[in-house]
């Protein structure tokens, strides 16, 4: 093969990997700033909303706002959380629900997104969804 054709592929190679970094870098932007409407609208006050629910109902669990993300946490173990944040890593940004419970000296986690669209279409009735069923294997004990 002339080394003239394999020059002018690897160029561009190089120039669409380009491009397409920076329509991810502007993905990913426009994501983190609807994920951030997201959470102070949406995503706290829901999960602020299930804990003193679920304190009413003695079981108590704490809302935490680290940056970035919220969690809803057991009062009684560490390991037993729920937690949403935002995962850029794939092609389009996903709002992704992070679940830990304690099973005697094991703990099982599971992660997935909470719902199939886009970060800015996200409703409070797809975290409320997405809690509810996550939130059950916690209250059976």
């Amino acid at each position: 093969m002339e080394t003239s054709e394999v020059r002018k592929r690897v160029n561009l190679l190089i120039d669409s990997a380009r491009r397409s970094a920076a329509e991810r870098r502007t993905r990913n932007d426009e994501a983190a700033r609807a994920y951030e409407r997201f959470l102070e609208n949406i995503a706290i006050p829901l999960f602020k909303q299930i804990a003193g629910s679920l304190k009413a109902s003695s079981y108590n669990f704490t809302v935490f706002t680290p940056s970035g993300s919220v969690r809803l946490m057991s009062d009684k173990t560490a390991e037993d959380y729920i937690e949403l944040s935002l995962d850029t890593s794939g092609d389009r940004p996903t709002v992704v629900g992070h679940t830990s419970r304690a099973r005697g000296r094991r703990v099982v986690e599971s992660e997935r997104p909470i719902a199939n669209h886009a970060v800015g279409d996200l409703t409070d009735e797809d975290v409320l969804e997405f809690l509810i069923k996550e939130i059950e294997p916690f209250v059976e004990r």
